[in-house]
């Protein structure tokens, strides 16, 4: 007999229980990156209060015990009774989904948080949350606790509610400190590198605000490690850090702003000697990865203004073509910062711009700047430099062109002679259709004995692929193992990137666990960060995970994938068991190599994403460039040598 279904049946959430049943809808995720979402809904609440004007300081420190603390030196969350509900401003911010005051723009003109769920969600992540507001002369506060209530652990509970606690101030703002729920996340273990570069691009975007970030878990000479980011350039010396690795093609970044419609606009760039673009979006402080209507606007204007200018000022002949868009990207280095009001995202992530007003409002606002800047005589060495790069990349798109059409003639790129190198699978639909590039003849070998020849490709790579970082697109297209992926992929590279011709929609990276493995993976991930990015903004690329140890007692055979796994293993197993070290993939037969790495029901993989644009594109630079002191300043940083080390700060 079937289970009857009635409105009995209808579960009501209330207050916050959503949020601890579907954490996922709120913050994407209960891993480490849903962790850290909770605090940026409590810093973009600081954020929205300063670059509306009020204050100019947030303090960010991660406390001995785990919990983390926000402070501002604003306005204060109101405190009054709120008309409708009965409570303080404060207990409705922090227990009130879609409650807050950016719905309308009398109290914040720009805002990132657009939903009011952040403070709320928070807390109901939390076990407690305790808020202080200075506001009035007077210290108010405010707790709150997770705890059992009939049976049911419920977030966000009112431990009591807001007090003035006498406690007399000259401060103004609002502190919050928090301790993440370990029952609902993964980890409530902060990662100290993934704050400072949040906080960092923060700091650029806002001119004039100090950010200071102190984790009390790292000493440095018996004093808690601290940072403090300051720029009063803002976005330019943001590009000034993303171009610290390069040689820029004039002195100082170049600063454009304006407004149209309650849409501002700050636009900073500066020309290198690279050979990529690199626009980094934002919009009211939020990263826009995947650009969006904005970054259309930007690019529209600056191909129509330089192709006019080129023209009037005798860089180009009038009988001569118009240069196109990414000749005149090239080299380019921008950040594009707009603040609006009723913001839609799309996209994979939602970072996508689509306000379609917002296109309208660049491509005005950035054309007319940007010709009012050429125009003025004193910035012609600028522009001589801008169009002799740009006339010169024209020039090489050209010929690359003239050899792509030789190359189809000849059935050579696109349709590249892949016998004997790549081993295809016989489905017929791309979603299925999973392409390991694999390290060396050896491993690919095993590989091909281990897939599943049905949805399972294998192109082994015979040779180090080309750096793409230091080379032009032509120089790139040379490289034998470079050509290889881009026919196997069959979606074309650049302009010419089609995701629907892609053959594969998983590409998974499989290379040793070892220093050229990880080069192999670097260089591989940079070319693809490079001229496939959407690839990755797709969630199509993954990193394979073989393991670096098997374990054996008697009939028994486990694998770890760390030293972290080894230890659990062997303690699983007892005294007597054997340790091998794996050097490579070449050393698995095909039946460890599918039950530790390509088997979907037991392998593990990392999916490759973008989470920060612009710390990708520094990093990338940093890494795989010409520049030799800043790679070994990041090497000191990061490296795990010692510990004091490790979390030394020396980017500013």
């Amino acid at each position: 007999m079937a289970k009857s279904y009635d409105a009995k049946d209808i579960k009501v959430l209330e207050g916050l229980d959503a949020v601890r049943l579907r954490p996922g809808m709120y913050i994407g995720t209960t891993g480490i990156k849903g962790l850290h979402h909770i605090l940026w809904e409590i810093v973009d609440n600081c954020i929205d209060e300063i670059s509306n004007g009020h204050g100019n300081k947030i303090d960010v420190k991660i406390h001995v015990d785990g919990s983390i603390s926000v402070e501002d030196n604003g306005r204060g969350i109101p405190v009054d009774v709120h008309p409708t509900l009965g409570i303080s401003g404060v207990e409705v911010v922090f227990t009130q989904l879609h409650a807050g005051g950016k719905f309308d723009s009398d109290n914040y003109t720009y805002s990132g948080g657009l939903h009011g769920v952040g403070a709320s969600v928070t807390n109901a992540l939390s076990r407690w949350l305790v808020v202080e507001v200075y506001k009035k002369g007077t210290t108010f506060k405010m707790e709150f606790e997770s705890r059992d209530v009939d049976g049911k652990i419920k977030g966000g509970e009112t431990k009591y509610h807001l007090i003035d606690t006498g406690q007399a101030t000259k401060k103004s703002g609002t502190f919050v400190r928090f301790m993440p729920d370990d029952r609902i996340f993964e980890t409530v273990n902060f990662n100290l590198e993934t704050i400072t570069r949040r906080l960092k691009e923060l700091a650029f975007l806002n001119r004039g605000m100090t950010i200071t970030l102190t984790d009390e878990r790292v000493t440095i000479n018996n004093a808690p490690l601290s940072r403090e980011y300051y720029y009063e350039g803002g976005i330019v010396d943001f590009v000034r850090f993303l171009n610290e690795t390069k040689s820029s093609l004039f002195a100082d970044p170049i600063l454009l702003t304006g407004k149209k419609d309650n849409i501002t606009m700050e636009v900073a760039f500066q020309y290198t000697d690279a050979y990529t673009e690199n626009i980094v979006s934002y919009v009211n402080n939020i990263p826009t990865g995947e650009g969006g209507t904005h970054e259309t606007g930007l690019k529209a204007a600056l191909t129509k203004v330089l192709n006019d200018l080129a023209k009037k000022m005798g860089y180009l002949k009038e009988k001569d073509p118009a240069l196109m868009g990414e000749d005149f990207r090239e080299g380019l280095t921008a950040v594009l910062a707009v603040k609006m009001q009723n913001v839609q995202f799309e996209g994979q992530t939602k970072t996508k711009l689509g306000n379609p007003e917002a296109r309208v409002a660049i491509e005005t606002l950035f054309g007319q700047e940007l010709q009012n800047f050429f125009i003025d005589q004193k910035n012609k060495p600028i522009a001589d430099a801008i169009f002799k790069k740009a006339i010169m990349a024209s020039k090489v798109r050209e010929a690359v062109r003239k050899e792509k059409e030789i190359a189809r003639q000849k059935n050579s790129i696109e349709n590249f002679n892949l016998v004997g190198k790549l081993s295809s699978c016989t489905s017929k639909k791309p979603e299925l259709n999973e392409l390991f590039i694999v390290e060396g003849d050896s491993a690919g070998g095993t590989a091909k004995q281990a897939r599943d020849r049905y949805f399972q490709a294998i192109l082994p790579l015979r040779g180090k692929p080309l750096n793409a970082e230091k080379k032009r697109i032509d120089q790139v297209l040379l490289n034998e193992e470079i050509r290889t992926i881009i026919s196997a992929l069959g979606c074309g590279i650049g302009e010419d990137y089609n995701k629907e011709d892609l053959n594969y929609h998983k590409v998974i990276i499989l290379s040793d666990a070892d220093q050229d493995g990880a080069h192999i993976r670097a260089i591989l991930l940079t070319f693809l960060f490079r001229y496939m990015k959407d690839l990755i903004n797709e969630g199509h690329v993954y990193i394979g995970m073989p393991p670096l140890y098997k374990v054996s007692k008697k009939d028994t055979i486990e694998y770890a994938y760390d030293e972290k796994e080894l230890a659990a293993v062997k303690e699983r197993l007892g005294r007597g068991c054997n340790v091998t070290r794996y050097k490579g993939l070449g050393e698995m037969n095909a039946s460890q190599l599918k039950e530790t790495t390509m088997d979907p029901s037991k392998r593990a993989l990392i999916r490759v994403s973008i989470e920060d644009a612009a710390a990708a594109e520094n990093l990338i630079s940093v890494l795989m460039g010409d520049a030799i002191d800043p790679r070994k300043r990041y090497i000191i940083e990061h490296a795990n040598f010692n510990k004091t080390d490790k979390f030394k700060e020396v980017m500013g």
